[in-house]
């Protein structure tokens, strides 16, 4: 292999370890030997003989649409494989009808799992246009039905594989509804021209900052193909979950919702995710709610209210009930639905989280950003009734109006454990040695606002493991 077009691809299989070459390398004569119904066999294709999109369809329709699959075919058929770096415009509509030569594939290959933003741009351009003929502008609600069908593509992977990491989609939100929100919060990253056009150096910024572009069209690569790398084990999309009460739980969450607020998360993938509370399985309580929150470690709760709105809030810290507000900026409020967004910290102040209840002289409730009365999210102890006032930004967050209306009514609302539990203290087992302090925080609470002496904890022996 002494032509110009070989030096291209061989500079494009380096980037793979040696082991992993061969692999590569042979996916263009296993995709011809399936389709043609000699799948196994090590024989390879004669030169000259393309892939044609029915081999594509042969190979990848029972996880992708037939939508997707004409996207990538015609992506493949427009790279150039010449001594120029490859451009998404390089060649004309016949180049589909003649299919996809052996350089063409492996460049894609290449490009799409160990390509830069720089070169992942044009094959993103390529494959969210649908006409034949390419172009070298698109606008972004073509983006967004290119990154529907990705998206949808990875879901269907990660069901029909069993890479849902004990997920039950079955019983969770609408997947398809979650699929169009991720793709317009994706989208919603783009920085296109005044007349509203994303050519290649708009999709490169693009890629470079969001990194979900990049990690879904390798993990479909890979699947679907049937892509085995040993330099890169397969990017993990979901957070394993335990210990769920499938039977009786209808999830307010989906697939594509996971997948956008899992990555936000501190540690997202490091600890299991485990329900502590859901009003459909433990009814409208908000005692019962901060029972299950109380020493949790790290949670996530999702509200859903009468008008359709879901959003929610992480608190970074485990809960406590006092009259102060605790936390950290690694705090966020975010909503789900109607549209997909995350609000972190501004920094303006630390009213991260507040937890209260049972008081005359403070407000009763959770509540996440802002300050009494005009909470960013807030959940009165009375339950089933709250108000998100950020008119016309939450101060902590920078959030706007979370729910349908300022004052809502709750629908249904989840509480989960997203992080390592914390170690229990020590004397949490032997009820002899505790305080009644430690028994009812409340009690604590009010003696601290009231200016009261915590005597008894003078009084506590150190522990035996405390820094001296």
């Amino acid at each position: 292999m002494g032509n110009t077009e070989s030096v291209v691809v061989q500079k494009r299989l380096a980037r793979f370890r040696p082991e992993d070459r061969p692999s590569v390398e042979g996916i263009f004569d296993r995709l011809h030997a399936a389709a043609d119904g000699h799948s196994g066999s090590q024989s390879k294709t004669p030169a000259g003989k393309p892939l044609t999109l029915q081999h594509l369809q042969f190979s990848m329709g029972n996880l992708a649409s037939d939508s997707l699959v004409r996207r990538i075919y015609r992506c493949m058929c427009s790279i150039d494989p010449g001594p120029a770096a490859p451009a998404a415009c390089g060649k004309s509509s016949a180049s589909a009808a003649s299919g996809v030569a052996r350089e063409q594939l492996v460049i894609f290959l290449a490009d799409t799992l160990r390509g830069t933003a720089e070169e992942r741009a044009p094959l993103i351009l390529a494959m969210s246009q649908t006409g034949t003929e390419t172009a070298n502008v698109v606008k972004c609600e073509q983006v967004a039905e290119f990154l529907q069908d990705l998206i949808s593509a990875v879901i269907q992977t990660l069901v029909r594989k069993g890479h849902v990491e004990g997920w039950k989609p079955e019983r969770m939100g609408d997947g398809s509804q979650g699929e169009k929100l991720l793709a317009e919060q994706m989208c919603s990253e783009l920085i296109p021209s005044d007349e509203g056009d994303c050519d290649v150096s708009c999709l490169e910024d693009w890629i470079f900052r969001v990194a979900q572009v990049s990690l879904y069209l390798e993990m479909l690569v890979t699947e679907v193909l049937n892509i085995s790398l040993s330099s890169r084990p397969a990017p993990i999309l979901l957070p394993p979950c335990k210990e769920i009460p499938w039977k009786e739980l209808t999830c307010l969450l989906d697939l594509p919702t996971l997948m956008f607020l899992a990555p936000q998360l501190p540690g997202s993938y490091s600890a299991p995710w485990r329900l502590l509370f859901s009003t459909r399985l433990h009814g409208e309580s908000f005692t019962k709610m901060v029972a299950g929150l109380m020493k949790r470690g790290p949670t996530l709760l999702l509200i859903k209210d009468t008008k359709g709105h879901v959003f929610g809030g992480f608190a970074s810290h485990a809960w406590e009930v006092k009259p102060q507000f605790h936390g950290d900026s690694r705090c966020f409020l975010f909503t789900v639905f109607p549209r997909l967004r995350v609000y972190t910290a501004t920094g303006y102040n630390k009213h991260f989280m507040y937890l209260n209840q049972n008081q005359q002289t403070m407000p009763n409730g959770l509540g996440m950003g802002g300050q009494h009365g005009y909470f960013g999210l807030w959940l009165d102890s009375d339950f089933g009734c709250g108000h998100s006032r950020a008119r016309p930004k939450c101060t902590t967050y920078g959030s706007p109006q979370l729910s349908g209306d300022e004052n809502f009514t709750m629908d249904s609302m989840e509480v989960w454990a997203v992080g390592k539990p914390p170690e229990p203290e020590e004397g949490d087992e032997s009820d002899g040695k505790r305080s009644v302090l430690d028994v009812d925080p409340e009690v604590q609470a009010i003696m601290e606002m009231t200016g009261k002496t915590l005597h008894s904890q003078g009084l506590r022996e150190p522990e035996e493991n405390q820094d001296q």
